[in-house]
């Protein structure tokens, strides 16, 4: 089996949702059904890029991980493009077997067993603001595949009012789903540097938003990893 890899790199920290700022090593897949408006990844999504990413076997894609982590046992995230497009199952295996942990961030389009074996499966449905419409059949899927043992948290990025009050309907939806808010980048090519007022600006906006609205149940937290680095790839 081989596995369709657009980059491996870290340790470095996780910039948003439930494990922000845990030590993790990411598994950037090649790849993706959905094509958001706003994508900071196009480098794993646009088949454009295909000739970029890496054909590699479950073994391969275990060994750099473990190169790069130095063999400690920390947090592995598959993330994309989509990796719920791939089969994770063997990669998976091999580190658990060394005592690491396994996160997967996807849009919630495309189940997989493997999803079961997770620790944590963070699902990211996309608001109107990415063109991208939910179906919301494929999303029950996935929290179905995910099974009891895994830990199951919504993550909702917020460009604009409309995307608020979306994520608030689908809060409504999914009341048992632990749910994490954080303001969207808008700045996506990585040759430029972030605006960083701009950016503590719609974190500023959202914490408002949900204070002054009573809306108690979602955590807001900022895209930790923008405002350290900007859009570059492999941090």
């Amino acid at each position: 089996m081989t596995l369709r890899i657009a980059e491996i790199f870290g340790p470095t920290i996780q910039g948003e949702g439930a494990l922000i700022g845990e030590p993790t090593v990411f598994v950037r897949t090649g790849g993706c059904d959905y094509r958001c408006s706003w994508c900071d990844s196009l480098h794993a999504v646009d088949s454009a890029h295909r000739h970029d990413w890496h054909p590699m076997s479950a073994v391969a894609v275990w060994d750099e991980v473990e190169r790069l982590s130095g063999g400690t046992p920390l947090t592995v995230s598959l993330s994309g493009g989509n990796p719920a497009i791939q089969d994770f199952t063997q990669v998976m295996a091999l580190g658990q077997a060394k005592g690491y942990r396994f996160a997967c961030e996807t849009q919630g389009s495309i189940a997989k067993p493997w999803f079961g074996a997770l620790d944590t499966l963070v699902i990211s449905p996309k608001p109107p603001s990415s063109g991208e419409t939910v179906d919301w059949a494929d999303f029950e899927d996935c929290i179905a595949a995910a099974g009891a043992k895994t830990q199951v948290v919504m993550k909702i990025v917020i460009f604009d009012a409309t995307d608020y009050d979306w994520a608030r309907a689908v809060a409504g939806r999914y009341p048992d789903l632990p749910l994490y808010l954080q303001p969207g980048n808008p700045d996506v090519d990585p040759d430029l540097p972030i605006k960083t007022q701009d950016s503590l600006d719609r974190m500023l906006w959202l914490v408002e938003k949900v204070t002054s609205d009573r809306w108690f149940s979602p955590r807001i937290l900022p895209q930790l990893h923008v405002l350290l680095w900007g859009n570059k790839r492999g941090v």
